[in-house]
């Protein structure tokens, strides 16, 4: 028997309860896995409450991403004992995830774990960071450097946004932050912000060209907020966008792109390939500062994931929140 926590439905409501589970009530998959670790995402949060349309099929084990142990494999690239993570691939949302003591994966969507990186560092990190380092990648991939100029970050509270300012920072980028919670300044300089600018300013309205003012972007929440900074975007400059958290809208116009030859970058991490995922996660082993993990994420139990969920909905939460399944 182990532990995890099932969302059923009943009359349209998403009801959430930690339960005992056995190995066979686990769906198919080639590898089976002990989790150590999950995180809470904004997603897990809009499963969990019910928030969002994120779960279909019912019942669903959430947890968008995981890190564990081998138990069992019946593919020759993983042996008992192995470390490995896994992020996206729809696990969480179409197939059972990672808040549970034990979970069973394709081989095909697992990573192995860097070397040195342990179990906690690699959850701190979670699909968020992931998200933030294929973001970062995909700006330098455009030619935006450190000498290119300021580089401003939306919903850098969050998870993604607090990554990308820490890997930013740490790479030479002056990097202004986006955020709509003042107390929060604090805490952003501490991840190497060295700029600060409100989200109701960047959410007004914008022309379909503003003054130039960013080399590149890292963009979370959409909307107004990702119109602005392509209209403010620099000539050649690269505005990498990877969330929807404010709306799906991007009301904007075509003069950016064609008048300054600015790039729009999307960035998707669920079904990003082995390759550049197993790129991406060697990176942050390397690149992404110790010192700042401390400052980003809090860790929680399995127990705590319904009070978590409905307060990452709320914009309640900070940085990044490890949920350990040890607990």
């Amino acid at each position: 028997m182990f532990k995890a926590l099932v969302l059923n439905q009943e009359d349209g409501k998403t009801i959430s309860a930690v339960q005992d589970l056995e190995l066979k009530d686990l769906p198919e998959g080639e590898v089976l896995i002990k989790v150590d670790y999950s995180s809470l995402n904004y997603k897990d949060g809009l499963a969990i409450t019910g928030k969002g349309k994120i779960i279909r099929n019912f019942p669903m084990v959430p947890g968008i991403d995981y890190v564990g142990t081998v138990e069992e494999s019946s593919d020759q690239r993983y042996q008992a004992g192995d470390k490995v993570v896994l992020t996206g691939w729809g696990v969480g949302e179409n197939f059972w995830g990672g808040y549970s003591e034990y979970a069973r994966a394709k081989a095909d969507w697992l990573v192995p774990l860097p070397e040195n990186m342990d179990p906690v560092r690699t959850m701190q990190v979670g699909t968020a960071g992931l998200t933030a380092m294929l973001c970062v990648m995909a700006l330098q991939e455009g030619g935006v450097t450190p000498e290119s100029g300021p580089v401003i970050v939306s919903g850098a509270a969050g998870g993604v946004g607090s990554v990308a300012v820490s890997i930013l920072a740490g790479l030479g980028y002056e990097v202004t932050a986006i955020t709509g919670r003042p107390e929060t300044e604090t805490y952003l300089r501490s991840l190497g912000a060295t700029d600060i600018v409100s989200r109701e300013e960047m959410a007004e309205k914008a022309r379909p060209l503003e003054k130039q003012r960013w080399a590149g972007a890292v963009d979370t929440v959409g909307d107004n907020i990702l119109a602005r900074i392509i209209a403010e975007t620099n000539y050649g400059g690269v505005v990498t966008a990877c969330g929807l958290a404010a709306s799906f809208k991007l009301p904007s116009t075509v003069m950016p792109f064609i008048l300054r030859n600015v790039r729009l970058q999307g960035v998707d991490s669920v079904s990003c390939p082995f390759e550049r995922r197993q790129e991406a996660w060697q990176r942050l082993q390397k690149q992404l500062p110790e010192s700042a993990l401390g400052e980003i994420a809090q860790v929680i139990s399995l127990a705590e994931l319904p009070e978590y969920a409905e307060k990452i909905t709320e914009g309640q939460v900070k940085g990044r929140v490890v949920v350990d399944l040890n607990a």
